[in-house]
């Protein structure tokens, strides 16, 4: 076993280590005190000193996103999965009566506080479905400070280096993990809010005031604001790292930050992507790597996390380095808890055991580019009805795209009509001054080529326009897809409430 780390190197050592940790988590803290993975449990008859093996997981049904839907009378399934524990219970447990007679009453109260009672929220964002709470409690906040100091150590962060979070103050993931890992890492991390709370003006104040080498944020709004940065004149050749968040980043995206940061004067940056949702209440990075070297991928805390690739279409395992859907089980959370949760991402390379080839950290790494289920979306053009779209294969075409600085796919009924056609509509901001007709018809040689398909109309818009489109500064989330049929858009709406 590592000295610096309590889990073993060997992938066969380790799985044992997790799944031992797993069934003391379940046994000591999640039966007893979730409703939902209580009663699961006793009607799927699963004892947790059964769970041996991989092969043994898969009698735990897998929690998806519908689990939280509403119920039925009322009923809130969302409170089912928070950890409520019972006082009886904690009573009989044989350390906590130790504890009692060494310490006293309250010493046992205190730490029953601190594991138990909520203290943070965070949200999901809504896009694909209702927003849901999740709960952390004092125990989950150090979690996330241990978890969030080492994003910035694989980061290859240093202490010295001035940051700027720009995620949004929010409900959100992203800014609470950036600012607890800042503060347990030991560096000087500034939280701006991003463009919701300051506005592209005020960020680029502070970052003319601070002069940060490492700038924090979603790949749309820091390349807004470079693009801006560029244009006002800026300079800002100590800028080292731009570590990435909270929406997908392909290599289109890094290369166009790279080129930013160039015109700015960096002379050497590091764009470095994250993952991470709500559910798990943490988030992985990859190690800094040359774009002709290729990512080694996300680098997963294994005493924090359990994670597994399915097959997206059966949920049956998928083995070592294969592609399929991220299933994640926490190991050491309380609040909100779920257990094999799937996130509906999938990754086009999979789970590796052995050594990163930058780092030589001996932990799990999710290898390859993350798309989501929810982003493959039905269509009807002409006469092709029901054709499905893989809007994250366009995402990748336009990031990829030259001449294209920003963008955003819109959907919508021809004619404003419900019961017409669909149309796809391409809004550009150019990167240059390529001209308009000739960037029209290779945007749509390339969308033919790549998938089959062809926008119904190309329309080009000003920075200034575009960052109207997307709501920056105005949402949480920048949009770069957005459906605005009838049935979706209702649905959109109901998810921002």
């Amino acid at each position: 076993m590592n000295a610096k780390n309590p889990w073993p190197a060997h992938p066969h050592s380790l799985r044992d280590w997790q799944l031992a940790r797993l069934r003391t988590y379940l046994r000591d803290t999640v039966l007893p005190f979730s409703a939902h993975y209580g009663r699961m449990f006793a009607q799927e008859r699963i004892d947790p000193a059964a769970l041996r093996s991989p092969e043994d997981l898969r009698r735990i049904p897998f929690t998806t996103k519908s689990d939280f839907l509403p119920g039925h009378e009322g009923a809130d399934p969302v409170r089912d999965f928070v950890l409520t524990p019972d006082r009886k219970v904690l009573a009989r447990r044989f350390s906590s009566i130790a504890k009692a007679l060494l310490h006293g009453r309250a010493a046992v109260a205190e730490g029953f506080e601190r594991e138990f009672r909520p203290l943070l929220l965070t949200s999901t964002t809504g896009r694909s479905s209702e927003p849901v709470p999740f709960l952390y409690t004092a125990h989950d906040i150090e979690n996330l400070k241990l978890g969030g100091a080492r994003l910035y150590e694989v980061c290859a962060a240093k202490r010295e280096l001035r940051m700027l979070n720009m995620f949004p103050f929010a409900p959100h993931l992203a800014f609470w993990i950036a600012h607890y890992g800042g503060a347990e890492f030991g560096a000087f991390v500034l939280g701006t809010g991003g463009g919701k709370t300051m506005g592209t003006d005020g960020n680029l104040r502070l970052i003319k005031k601070i002069k940060p080498d490492v700038l924090i944020g979603m790949p749309t709004f820091v390349y807004h604001l470079l693009t801006q940065a560029v244009a006002e004149g800026f300079a800002l050749p100590n800028l080292q790292k731009i570590v990435l968040g909270g929406e997908k980043a392909p290599s289109g995206m890094r290369r166009k930050l790279r080129a930013l940061a160039a015109q700015l004067g960096a002379k050497q940056i590091d764009v470095i992507r994250t993952y991470g949702f709500t559910e798990a209440k943490l988030a992985w990075a990859e190690c800094p790597f040359a774009e002709d070297a290729g990512s080694a991928g996300y680098h997963v805390h294994p005493d924090l996390a359990l994670i597994e690739i399915v097959d997206p279409k059966t949920g049956e395992p998928r083995g070592e380095g294969e592609p399929g859907e991220i299933v994640c089980t926490p190991l050491a959370a309380r609040g909100s808890v779920v257990l094999r949760y799937r996130t509906g991402d999938c990754i086009d390379g999979g789970l590796f055991h052995e050594p990163c080839p930058y780092c030589g950290r001996r932990v799990p790494r999710l290898v390859g580019e993350i798309s989501r289920n929810s982003e493959v979306r039905e269509m009807n053009l002409g006469k092709l009805k029901g054709t499905l779209v893989d809007f994250n294969h366009l995402e990748h075409v336009l990031d990829n795209a030259e001449h294209i600085g920003t963008w955003q796919l819109e959907l919508r009924k021809q004619h404003d009509d419900p019961l017409d056609l669909d149309e796809l509509i391409l809004h550009v901001a150019k990167s240059d001054m390529t001209d308009d007709d000739h960037l029209r018809v290779t945007i749509d040689a390339r969308f033919a080529s790549e998938t089959e398909i062809h926008p119904n109309r190309i329309e080009f818009h000003t920075e200034e326009e575009m960052r109207r489109l997307q709501g920056v500064g105005t949402l949480l989330k920048e949009q770069r897809v957005v459906d605005h049929r009838p049935k979706a858009q209702a649905a959109q709406e109901a998810g921002r409430l």
